[in-house]
């Protein structure tokens, strides 16, 4: 059987398939394909100058990853680091290898293809987790199995089918749940007690979904407090309110268990303090939670990871790196960078840009989307504009 035919087969499976509790697939999935890496020497620069604060450097971890998007990894007993990558359009997840462990990737491989917008990745106990439009597989034993990966289990297959703002982030909280948000499908809209615009959690064998948050746009990256172990994530506002309004925003959620959703707004009242022109006399923004500070207006904030690591000065630390996609029609375009929100004391108390010159006089070089602390301390960041995956370091 080729590999198209069966690409064929896993598209219409997940049609077919309807399991809300752990069911595994009918079918084998595609060999794993292999792209070894270029040949070049470690921390090869990118080919446009990128501006990091002095004593910072960036150099490419890996290339040929075709439209990159959000970052796992695992690692197993010999040090061994695996950077798994999720697409959207693609279709593809992807494993990337650093063999010799200098820092620079040697190998992609390909383990699963044909799939449904898998943009989340997430790997728990020897299983990765992707977060298809509405369904949530995994792929167990998978450190064992790159080259001969295994037939991908149905988790859960409950979310809506909508693709507008239907790719989905995943992440594993603190609690072991796995958590992944439900955008809306549209611009502006009124959602009522659907699962849209709403970030969820279940337990990792599908069961007990519950409502975290309501009132969400489009989130594709949260993260935890490491201190207080509360949840913060990233939201894009709204398009068609002009080039400066609303900003994107980062959201603290300390919600708990059993307790109703909290609620942050959409689409009555963006921001905080901007109530929408169609939807806004219905109800009153002191109704909902605002933002706990507020990003660039249309900047596509998606990934965010509080820095917990020891290889950046100590100013860093606990602080969060938010992914900036980038304007797509703004007039003047913004973005296309790494930004840094500063906490004092739990509280965010300002937003700066960290690296940019992916976007340079109009024209743009890449797109970060999302954001991983390695276990070294560097940080990597993928672009699925360039297909490719940055390493920042400090030195």
């Amino acid at each position: 059987m080729t590999a198209r035919a069966i690409a064929a087969c896993f598209a219409l499976i997940s049609l077919l398939v309807a399991a809300p509790a752990c069911s595994a697939l009918p079918h084998l999935p595609p060999a794993a394909t292999t792209t070894p890496q270029p040949e070049m020497e470690p921390r090869i620069p990118l080919p446009v100058e990128i501006t990091l604060p002095p004593g910072f450097r960036i150099h490419y971890y890996a290339q040929s990853v075709p439209e990159a998007r959000s970052l796992a990894f695992s690692q197993d007993a010999s040090g061994r680091v695996i950077v798994y990558v999720g697409t959207r359009a693609a279709g593809k997840v992807y494993a990337v290898l650093d063999h010799d462990q200098d820092n620079v990737a040697d190998e992609v491989i390909t383990i699963a293809e044909g799939l449904k917008m898998p943009n989340g990745v997430a790997y728990h106990d020897g299983a990765l987790y992707v977060a298809e439009v509405s369904r949530i597989l995994r792929f167990d034993d998978i450190e064992n199995r790159l080259d001969d990966p295994p037939a991908p289990v149905v988790v859960f297959d409950g979310y809506p089918r909508d693709e507008w703002h239907g790719w989905k982030y995943l992440r594993i909280g603190p609690d072991g749940y796995l958590y992944a948000p439900v955008g809306v499908p549209c611009n502006v809209c009124e959602t009522g007690d659907t699962l849209h615009g709403t970030i969820t959690r279940l337990a990792l064998d599908g069961s007990t979904l519950e409502v975290v948050a309501r009132g969400v746009r489009n989130s594709v990256g949260f993260d935890w407090d490491p201190q207080t172990q509360e949840l913060w994530f990233t939201d894009n506002g709204r398009d068609d309110l002009g080039d400066d309004l609303p900003p994107d925003e980062l959201n603290h959620a300390p919600w708990e268990a059993a307790s109703s959703a909290l609620h942050f707004g959409f689409p009555y009242c963006h921001a905080g303090t901007i109530p929408d022109p169609a939807f806004g006399d219905l109800r009153g923004c002191d109704e909902f939670i605002p933002p706990a500070m507020p990003l660039g207006p249309h900047v596509a904030a998606l990934g965010m990871r509080f820095y917990t690591g020891d290889l950046f000065p100590a100013e860093y630390r606990n602080q969060v790196f938010v992914a900036e996609h980038g304007s797509w029609n703004r007039t003047e375009p913004i973005g296309y960078r790494i930004s840094l929100v500063r906490f004092d004391e739990g509280r965010p108390v300002s937003y700066e840009v960290f690296a940019s010159g992916w976007l340079r006089e109009g024209e743009r070089f890449g797109r970060p989307v999302d954001v991983l602390q390695m276990p070294d301390g560097s940080l990597l960041v993928s672009d699925d504009a360039a297909g490719a995956i940055y390493r920042i370091t400090y030195e």
